[in-house]
């Protein structure tokens, strides 16, 4: 014998029983807006392509919290200013940031940048926090 549950044959029952099961109970979230305040934080926060994250990690450069926020908010200038693809130098290390989507799409230290030309770019970002 099988048993229907929400439209759904199963061939068990419930230990509690059917009428144990909540119907169409929905998750809700708390009305002070700190889901939406998580969630615009997300969507706006800067974002590291795979080839961004493999070039910090081959070249061993680790980025602080407070890195982080400089480098997005040389970003965050940079769209103030239309840019869409923007070279950021902080601390001898330059990033090729694709402003739009707030991505990070690659990372060069000091010791690579020697002797490189950058192209398509639009804008260029120097951040001095030292």
């Amino acid at each position: 014998m099988m048993e229907e549950i929400n439209g759904v044959k199963v061939p068990f029952i419930p230990v509690g029983g059917v009428g144990s099961l909540k119907k169409n109970e929905q998750s809700t979230f708390p009305a002070n807006g700190i889901f939406e305040e998580i969630l615009k934080k997300e969507l706006d926060g800067i974002k590291f392509s795979h080839h961004a994250q493999v070039r910090l990690e081959s070249r061993n450069i680790r980025l602080s919290d407070e890195q982080i926020s400089l480098l997005q908010d040389a970003v965050n200038r940079a769209e103030q200013k239309g840019s869409k693809d923007s070279l950021v130098v902080m601390n001898n290390i330059a990033f090729i940031v694709n402003v739009r989507n707030k991505t990070v799409v690659t990372a060069i230290d000091g010791e690579n940048m020697n002797d490189n030309v950058f192209t398509n770019i639009d804008s260029a970002v120097l951040i001095n926090n030292q």
